[in-house]
């Protein structure tokens, strides 16, 4: 049984690190569900009282809720029929439901880790293997968000 609306946002940004209140029903925060230094999470509360979560390191919405205990019937409220079609791509009737400027922050972020590295490489500084995991990283979001702008 999913909780009211409101409590439900409240509870799931509550379990959230570095929670950020990025405008009108929009947060940003570290991801639960993976080694996020900083806010990769996107979190949005549409007016019918869903909460959407989109990580753009790429971890899926599931995995988010996991990693928080919680579930999507805890984030839908009680009317919504059926949970299962916001998975789906393309049934939701927003077709980009986050905010462009949460998204061109997580894009500068990536973008600023990519430029540190390729001034340290320039240096002839060689990268760790932690590093170039990060780095490797970068670029999945990277394209991430690309696919994400583009759908």
């Amino acid at each position: 049984m999913g909780m009211s609306a409101t409590s439900a946002l409240d509870g799931f940004l509550a379990r959230l690190d570095k929670v950020k209140h990025t405008g009108p029903n929009r947060w940003v925060a570290r991801c639960p569900a993976h080694d996020d230094r900083n806010p990769s999470l996107a979190v949005r509360e549409l007016d019918d009282g869903r909460v959407l979560v989109h990580c753009f390191g790429g971890c899926g919405a599931a995995e988010v809720l996991a990693a928080v205990g919680m579930s999507f019937s805890d984030l839908f409220p009680e009317k919504e029929p059926d949970y299962a079609r916001i998975e789906k791509r393309g049934t939701n009737k927003e077709r980009r439901p986050f905010n462009p400027y949460d998204v061109l922050r997580c894009v500068g972020y990536e973008a600023l880790l990519v430029a540190v590295s390729a001034a340290n490489i320039r240096q002839g500084i060689e990268l760790s293997d932690a590093d170039y995991e990060r780095l490797m990283l970068s670029a999945e979001r990277l394209q991430a968000a690309v696919s994400y702008g583009t759908a």
